[in-house]
């Protein structure tokens, strides 16, 4: 070994904006979807759905299919060899319904053929006898019989407490749909052993791995699960859709099965955002502060159970916002109903309870007569602060009122009304004259919970090894277009000092879970993981060759190298796995209170907005924010995921809905359901407020659902204060705002 001069390789640690590597591929078109998978011998699958919302399924024929040239499989819940149901929280959803339907466009029988049309062909020749239900579509009814997922209770504090001031209202979200521009796509293989391998869009799969093998009827090492690229998540991939379909058919035929959903099956294929009914009452003294707050909060959960438990609980936990509040009264219910399951999204609960507590502060500030956000200071929830709900000492960092100062000192945008007509309300329609606009801003705070609550075990396992050409992270954890790669590349290269690092992303059979790509978990779970196994491997290194430094040559010890980097593969393994936990939460308790979460972040919203009061137009011009990320490990990525955040908040608050008539969706496609493009986006500025974390690596927080949070009030808000209505419900729309002098001055909600 020779003395070589120190080299310090230029290595990418937290808050420095890095390259993620599955951009160009993505951006350059040479990245593998899902959709993209391809097998010698393929065949293809397709799903025959019911036509009803609630019916009895007397009996299905499917000679017709069968007898068809090309059609090689046609099942029904009776081929289902193991457990008949499936459920991320509670298997009671049939793999294939062959009793009753409980939703519209529920799956009944499958088809494996020759071509993609044929497969469809011989679906829709499957004959279905029904004796048709009427559906039981409203949540308040099915509170009124008890037909619940979940009831959430939880009483705080003094329950006669009173204020000088109360305000109360009614508020409604409707159904938010994640459209990921990926539809749900798959691939399984069968081996010659009675297993199968799936390379599946998902966002856990170990869970998926789970649920597959039960309703298969085989031993868990049969099944092997693989991470397929995923064309966006946002919660729509935590559910079951068309895995264990896929699975049977390749099984049931011995060749591999393609399925992909087109955009109409996407949309009753996977789980949607519960729409919201919610009941508010505030109180406070005549300084503004609050005394008490109570709130009753009804989900529609639809036909399954998906995981409406978890999302009224958080609804429930987070319906006072980040505020303090000494007396608390909120009863969260979930129902069931005919309409389509609702599960995942963005957000998770805390969107819909976050139009309810800030359009009743806002309203709160005007009966006190304060400035909203001088309101919201003065109860802002801090590190050593009580939740309002739960009575949990926050004993992580919550700079709510850093947030709140640094939001109110952005800047507003000129207010010079825009004479290019792309930046009016009516866009190039020319519908919307200057003159006529009314500008409006305004503000909403948000708080969420970050990583699985209630006691649930949550954690994660990845393993790092060096190799000659560098190192390795290996892990189950989902990358769905967040920055997961980059992130744990980085955090790899700050520990080791190196800088080739690769992520292999692997399949369940060759590594333990990392829980799911969700609750803004992964960068502090699996990137905790990968820590703590970085400064193992490091620690062994420097160890075995009593050395104080690693970089790309290899070790060094008092300014001199001596092992060079191609020497330690030779004298390893160097690797660790582990199994990384966040520390622990308590679980479920009669009135709700006890350390429910390990972690919260806080953000807040401003909104600009341009209104056209006579056709009932809104022009999203601007929205500002300030968000509480722990400490930014890649800042440029950060406010990739705010941007894209609050576009989503956008989309609720003027625009997307799913319209469900009857338990029927009448706008499953991209014609009807209308998302926010380029043209819709407003400018963001951003800024983050860096206060290190208690958990997670470097102080990082999980920042990928707050932007989602808070800017729908926030920007509602704006539109109320451009017409000087009260709007109730998200989205709002063009006949909330015009005013028709032949009603009430009111909206119609």
């Amino acid at each position: 070994m020779t003395t070589t001069d120190v080299h310090i390789p230029v290595v990418a640690g937290p808050g420095v904006d890095a390259d993620r590597p599955d951009g160009p591929p993505k951006v350059q078109g040479d990245f593998a979807f899902a959709s993209d998978l391809f097998a010698d011998d393929m065949l293809w699958g397709a799903t025959l759905r019911s036509p009803h919302a609630h019916a009895r399924v007397r009996s299905i024929d499917t000679a017709a299919a069968l007898a068809m040239p090309g059609v090689f499989a046609v099942l029904t819940g009776a081929d289902v060899p193991g457990r008949k149901l499936f459920g991320l929280e509670v298997p009671d959803q049939p793999v294939l319904a062959d009793d009753e339907v409980r939703y519209w466009a529920q799956p009944v029988a499958v088809v494996a053929a020759e071509d993609p049309f044929q497969a469809r062909r011989a679906a829709d020749a499957i004959v279905v006898t029904y004796d048709v239900l009427k559906p039981q579509c409203d949540p308040e009814i099915a509170v009124e019989r008890g037909d619940l997922f979940r009831h959430m209770t939880i009483r705080r504090g003094d329950q006669s407490a009173t204020g000088d001031v109360a305000v109360e209202g009614y508020y409604e979200v409707g159904t938010q749909d994640q459209a990921p521009l990926g539809t749900e796509a798959g691939l399984a293989i069968p081996d010659d052993a009675g297993g199968v391998d799936l390379f599946v869009a998902t966002q856990w799969t170990h869970a998926d791995h789970e649920q597959i093998a039960a309703s298969l009827g085989i031993a868990g090492e049969k099944v092997r699960v693989h991470p397929a690229g995923v064309g966006g998540a946002f919660g729509a991939r935590e559910d079951i859709s068309l895995q264990i379909h896929l699975c049977l058919l390749a099984l049931h035929t011995g060749r591999p099965v393609k399925m992909v959903y087109d955009r109409s099956e996407s949309f009753v294929g996977h789980v949607h955002r519960h729409p919201a009914r919610m009941w508010y009452r505030h109180e406070a003294n005549r300084d503004g502060t609050l005394v008490r707050v109570e709130a009753k909060i009804v989900l529609d959960g639809g036909g399954y159970a998906s995981t409406s438990s978890a999302v009224i609980a958080n609804a429930s936990y987070f319906a006072v916002g980040p505020y303090a509040c000494s007396s608390v009264t909120v009863d969260g219910f979930a129902t069931r109903t005919n309409n389509p399951p609702c599960g995942a999204m963005r957000g998770f609960g805390a969107v819909q309870a976050c139009f309810g507590h800030e359009s009743q502060m806002d309203r709160l500030a005007a009966a006190l007569g304060m400035d909203g956000m001088e309101l919201r200071r003065h109860n802002a929830l801090e590190s050593g602060g009580q939740m309002a709900t739960t009575g949990q000492v926050i004993d992580t960092s919550l700079p709510t009122r850093a947030v709140i100062d640094r939001l109110v000192a952005i800047p507003l945008p000129d207010d010079e009304p825009a004479t290019d007509p792309r930046r009016l309300p009516g866009g190039t329609g020319l519908t919307t004259p200057p003159a006529r606009v009314r500008r409006g801003v305004g503000y909403a705070l948000g708080l969420k919970n970050l990583a699985f609550s209630e006691g649930f075990d949550d954690f994660a396992e990845a393993r790092v090894v060096l190799t000659e050409m560098g190192a390795q992270v290996h892990t189950a954890a989902v990358e769905v277009g967040q920055g997961l790669a980059q992130v744990l590349q980085q955090i790899v290269r700050t520990v080791l000092g190196i800088s080739s690092v690769a992520v292999v992303f692997e399949d369940t059979s060759a590594i333990g879970s990392a829980g799911s790509t969700s609750a803004s978990r992964q960068t502090q779970m699996t990137g905790g993981a990968v820590l703590e196994a970085a400064e193992e491997v490091l620690r062994d290194v420097l160890g075995t060759f009593d050395g104080d430094r690693l970089d790309d040559q290899g070790v060094w010890r008092d300014g001199q190298l001596i092992a060079p980097f191609g020497f330690l593969a030779e004298e390893g393994p160097f690797e660790y796995h582990t199994r990384y936990r966040h520390p622990p939460t308590e679980g479920p308790t009669a009135d709700g209170q006890g350390n429910k979460h390990v972690d919260f972040a806080v953000a807040g919203h401003r909104a600009v907005v341009d209104v056209d009061p006579d056709l009932g137009l809104v022009r999203v011009v601007r929205v500002d924010t300030a968000q509480d990320v722990g400490i930014a490990l890649n800042p440029r990525s950060v406010v990739g995921q705010i941007e894209g955040g609050i576009m989503q908040g956008v989309g609720l608050a003027v625009m997307e809905e799913l319209i469900v008539d009857g338990g029927v969706i009448r706008n499953a496609s991209f014609t009807d359901y209308l998302l926010p493009t380029f043209a819709d986006a407003p400018d963001v500025v951003a800024e983050l407020i860096e206060e290190p974390g208690t958990f997670g690596p470097f102080g990082a927080k999980g920042v990928g659902e707050p932007p989602t949070i808070s800017s729908t009030a926030a920007v509602v808000a704006a539109i109320r204060a451009a017409i000087g209505r009260d709007l109730v419900r998200a989205p709002v729309r063009p006949d909330d705002i015009v005013f028709d002098p032949s009603k009430e001055d009111t909206p119609r909600h």
